[in-house]
């Protein structure tokens, strides 16, 4: 079978999930023809998937959460009406997917979570036109799940997440939805749920205890949070990873603090040796550090890193906090209990991937295409 992929561009998880899933299917005989990458002018394709994904990669313009506050969270709002204040803009880049889609004409496209493809697929009805299967993967479609349950509150806090979730699955013909554990899918909605599409680079490792505290900043303005608490707490080693444009491969602050640009071996190995993980809660790496067995300090950027901490906390990863708080995890870490389930879960990946997208008997996933008609029942 040929396969295209789509990807959302901002953060590093999609990209690792994709690295894996073309790893699975490559494995099995399928081919990855093309991958396409939705990005904005602030985030740059991460090296380590333009040399490893091993396929013709194009870019387009897509919409992405503008940072305000010292590029630190950004502002819902204002992302959404930059945005869809452009719609010119963004009809270009829906053109642009459906062109490369017709293009290349793949039996299934890959969706992670990139919402120019679900309106290209909403718009031109590509699945119908084209002949052409539309799945899409991420942690958000558990939202979808009317088998996973929130608060009230919570549901007033997810539900731009969930909109705009829905968006980016117009007229697919299936939800894989990433989940930290195992639990009922929903079959009305075709959605699956999958365990998490980590590296094989994960594997290779194998856990250490060490003494430093690794960390990942999704944007460079929670340096000076950082600085000002190694600056009280000089003696605890630091190892933080972004991916800041202008910086160097490694930033020296001086012996106990080095910051590194992100890169996906040096970042795993840091990972592996830790002692401990501070992070703004990307799904992707909170279930690296779940595999490897490190406490979490987990502080959200915007809605959907709450969703990802939220959930993570459920299947006992770590705790949150607004700021870099590095404190409460130090007194966290010895009130760690890993989860022993997880990496069993995370080892039927590549079977229960291979099952859904790829076996004919058990891959009737056409019979009912998920419209809002069937996603505004979802809560």
């Amino acid at each position: 079978m040929k396969f295209l992929f789509t990807v959302q561009g901002e953060g590093r998880g999609h990209f690792t999930q994709a690295l894996s899933l073309a790893s699975i299917l490559r494995k099995h005989g399928h081919e990855v023809v093309a991958v396409l990458v939705g990005k904005s002018e602030s985030r740059e394709i991460p090296n380590f998937f333009s040399e490893k994904i091993n396929a013709p990669l194009f870019t387009f313009s897509s919409p992405n959460f503008t940072s305000f506050y010292k590029k630190k969270k950004p502002n819902i709002m204002m992302s959404v009406v930059s945005n869809f204040a452009r719609p010119l803009f963004f009809k270009e880049s829906i053109h642009f997917v459906k062109s490369k889609i017709e293009e290349y004409q793949p039996d299934t496209v890959i969706n992670f979570y990139e919402m120019i493809t679900g309106m290209a697929f909403g718009m031109y009805k590509l699945d119908e036109k084209l002949n052409v299967k539309h799945v899409s993967i991420a942690h958000h479609y558990v939202l979808l799940n009317p088998n996973y349950k929130t608060t009230p509150e919570q549901d007033v806090k997810y539900y731009f997440l969930r909109t705009l979730t829905k968006w980016t699955c117009q007229r697919a013909s299936k939800l894989l939805a990433l989940s930290f554990r195992d639990m009922p899918g929903c079959e009305e909605r075709n959605l699956v749920t999958v365990p998490p599409l980590l590296r094989q680079e994960v594997f290779g490792i194998e856990p250490t205890k060490g003494n430093y505290i690794h960390g990942y900043m999704l944007n460079p303005g929670y340096f000076d949070e950082i600085k000002k608490w190694h600056d009280k707490n000089p003696d605890i080693p630091l190892r933080f990873f972004w991916d800041k444009k202008e910086a160097g491969e490694v930033t020296v602050i001086d012996d106990n603090f080095v910051l590194h640009r992100l890169n996906d071996k040096s970042f795993l190995e840091s990972m592996a040796g830790c002692m401990a993980y501070s992070t703004t809660s990307g799904f992707e790496s909170v279930c690296e550090a779940l595999y490897y067995q490190k406490p979490i300090l987990m502080i959200p950027v915007h809605v959907e890193q709450e969703f990802n901490a939220y959930d993570a906390g459920l299947s006992g990863a770590g705790i949150t906090s607004k700021k870099f708080k590095l404190n409460k995890l130090i007194k966290f870490i010895p009130e760690y209990n890993p989860d022993k389930d997880f990496r069993r879960w995370v080892q039927q990946a590549e079977e229960i991937f291979v099952r859904e997208l790829c076996e004919e008997k058990t891959n009737r996933i056409g019979k009912k295409k998920i419209g809002f008609d069937i996603l505004l029942k979802a809560k």
